[in-house]
């Protein structure tokens, strides 16, 4: 297992290891979570020193699971490893997907930037082309060349959604648990509160990834929980973990500049993943809901300065997510003009 002390990673160890497998843990430092079986081997791993993968395979293994993939430079360093290795499961996104105008993840900040997916979206909708430039090019690259060796070796591809759950290091439910804690009784959201961004709990992964290690075979699949929620039932449901009562102000249309009602979901046409080749190749059946993993995530998100705690949140969405004075002055606004 590579990157085992991510999240994904972490649940994916609890997964196969309860499922049998003899597992071993390979990350940058060598860590072990306290939830894993005593039986898990950790082994530190830093992949880009040339050499270290290949010689933590040792004599090989039957399925290699690597969660922290991207690009070209690991598809070649997993291939390369491809004559012991029985078969391979790896972290992909739904972030290659492109609509039929080019439009994708990628392009969300240009001017009708927001791709029109097909609702829900399948495993056969065009992606993005591959390169070495964004988080989706080198996702679809990675990809690409992994299958090119699908005829002598089986690489599964997990396409996910907006991974949440323990350990995440972006949770997007900060979002509405902070104004909580911070005494907000109202909050916009932009585009009626209708954005959808289809989420996996990591438990859903770590589920798709142990079944795909049963059954090797090249292919790529969506990874998601079994509903998609828009962004103010999300809210409504912090509400309910916390004991709350919300005011939601619905914003029609894209938020303004200064980014209020803007969350971290929010966009202006739904992505949603169809789960139906999952269940088909894999018999695949989620293991938690969004609403009933979100108590648990919740719990997590304490009164800690969120800038110190999750600091890849604020380079992802910057300073603008709590920004509660341009908020009350647009609130203003509007009540001026009713």
């Amino acid at each position: 297992m590579l990157g085992a002390t991510g999240q994904i990673g972490r649940a994916a160890v609890r997964a196969l290891s309860g499922d049998g497998w003899e597992v071993t843990a390979a990350s940058l430092g060598g860590g072990r979570d306290g939830t894993w079986d005593s039986g898990v081997r950790t082994v530190a791993l830093d992949r880009e020193e040339e050499g270290a993968l290949s010689a933590a395979l040792g004599e090989g293994c039957d399925v290699l699971v690597d969660t922290v993939a991207f690009g070209r430079g690991h598809a070649a360093q997993l291939t390369g490893s491809a004559r012991r290795v029985g078969s391979a499961v790896v972290i992909s996104s739904g972030a290659v997907y492109e609509d039929g105008r080019g439009r994708g993840f990628d392009t969300q900040g240009e001017p009708d930037g927001f791709p029109a997916y097909p609702v829900p979206i399948p495993e056969t909708q065009r992606t993005v082309p591959p390169g070495d430039t964004t988080y989706a090019t080198r996702k679809i690259a990675l990809e690409q060349d992994l299958l090119a060796a699908g005829d002598v070796w089986p690489v599964t591809l997990l396409r996910a959604g907006a991974v949440h759950g323990e350990h995440c290091r972006t949770p997007r439910e900060l979002y509405f648990v902070k104004r909580l804690l911070d005494g907000r009784r109202r909050r916009v959201l932009a585009y009626d509160g209708e954005s959808r961004f289809h989420p996996v709990h990591v438990s859903n992964v770590a589920e798709l990834i142990r079944l795909a290690a049963l059954r090797p075979a090249s292919r790529v699949l969506n990874a998601g929980d079994p509903q998609a929620p828009t962004v103010a039932e999300i809210g409504a449901a912090v509400d309910g973990v916390l004991g709350m009562e919300t005011e939601t102000v619905l914003m029609p249309g894209a938020p303004p500049r200064d980014g209020v009602g803007e969350t971290p979901w929010s966009g202006a046409r739904p992505v949603v993943y169809d789960l139906s080749e999952a269940a088909r190749q894999l018999g695949y059946r989620p293991v938690t809901g969004y609403a009933e993993s979100l108590p648990r995530t919740v719990e997590q998100l304490d009164g800690r300065d969120w800038r110190e705690a999750f600091p890849k949140m604020v380079r992802n969405y910057g300073e603008t997510l709590f920004d509660y004075a341009a908020e009350d002055a647009w609130l203003d606004r509007q009540e001026r003009t009713v």
